[in-house]
């Protein structure tokens, strides 16, 4: 188990959250609440993502954790502020921690995201996916093969990418959302994000984050993190577009994947708040 910043759950700060309902002209305030409040993210991720995603949250303000075990997955959780769930390495005993985690996050009112990583690829995933689902996850965050199939639709994913356009999902992640009661995240050039009655696009990102691995998965402690204190479908959509931007500034100067990667990492620990208003390409949709 990797341990950062566990002082922090004893003395978290006091910030206002946005209003509820606000608009997003002023993004970058969701990037300072979050940092404000430096939440610890509990995740149970997948054996290729840890160390990337451990250090994106370190990056843009959080602090990780990554527990999977069965036996202090869900006491670990009541320490923790915000919970992820990703499915690409699924085992049964990952898969009972998962949920035990999340019952933990249901019951103390906290947010947690489920990324469900190539699920339409075996039943094993899809049946997990089912009873993660059922446990009624505040965020969902996949691409769009992914949405179609967890909507119960035909998506024409390859393995852990995506077959399908983001408009193809749009319905079906307004659907899932509705029926979970909480915010549908869309994965793609331009992202789509809605909690059923509203909805976002978010524009910012670049070609080059799709060539490291792992990345897709490190965004959703991203959102997790922004989530803590704030209204769900706001603070995902600053994420998203806090994500997309450092990834921009980082393709300035890197060269290829391998030097995109800490000049990621560097992008996001430099974003201000005043940085992130002003870069946000984020419309409704």
């Amino acid at each position: 188990m990797q341990r950062f910043g566990l002082s922090l759950v004893l003395s978290l700060p006091r910030v206002s959250p946005p209003a509820k309902g606000s608009e997003m002209n002023q993004t970058g305030t969701y990037l300072h609440q979050m940092r404000a409040t430096a939440p610890l993210v509990h995740n149970i991720t997948n054996f290729v993502a840890m160390n990337v995603m451990a250090n994106v949250l370190l990056a843009v303000g959080a602090s990780p954790a990554m527990v999977h075990a069965r036996e202090e997955a869900a006491e670990f959780a009541a320490l923790a502020q915000a919970l992820t769930v990703n499915i690409g390495t699924p085992d049964p005993d990952w898969g009972a921690a998962m949920q035990d985690a999340a019952k933990v996050m249901n019951d103390h009112k906290r947010p947690w995201v489920f990324d469900p990583v190539g699920v339409a690829a075996t039943r094993f995933r899809q049946d997990l996916s089912q009873e993660l689902l059922a446990l009624k996850p505040k965020v969902i965050r996949g691409n769009a093969s992914e949405i179609l199939t967890l909507a119960g639709l035909s998506g024409s994913a390859r393995g852990v990418d995506a077959g399908d356009s983001v408009d193809a999902a749009m319905d079906a992640a307004t659907a899932l959302a509705q029926s979970t009661g909480g915010v549908v995240a869309v994965s793609g050039p331009v992202d789509f994000v809605t909690d059923g009655t509203r909805a976002f696009r978010v524009s910012n990102g670049h070609p080059l984050m799709t060539r490291v691995t792992v990345l897709g998965c490190s965004l959703n402690g991203v959102i997790a993190a922004f989530c803590v204190g704030q209204p769900a479908l706001e603070a995902t959509v600053a994420a998203l577009a806090s994500y997309g931007l450092a990834g921009e500034v980082a393709a300035q100067t890197a060269t290829g994947p391998g030097s995109f990667l800490p000049a990621f990492l560097d992008a996001l620990a430099a974003q201000t708040p005043e940085d992130l208003t002003t870069g946000a390409k984020v419309s409704a949709a």
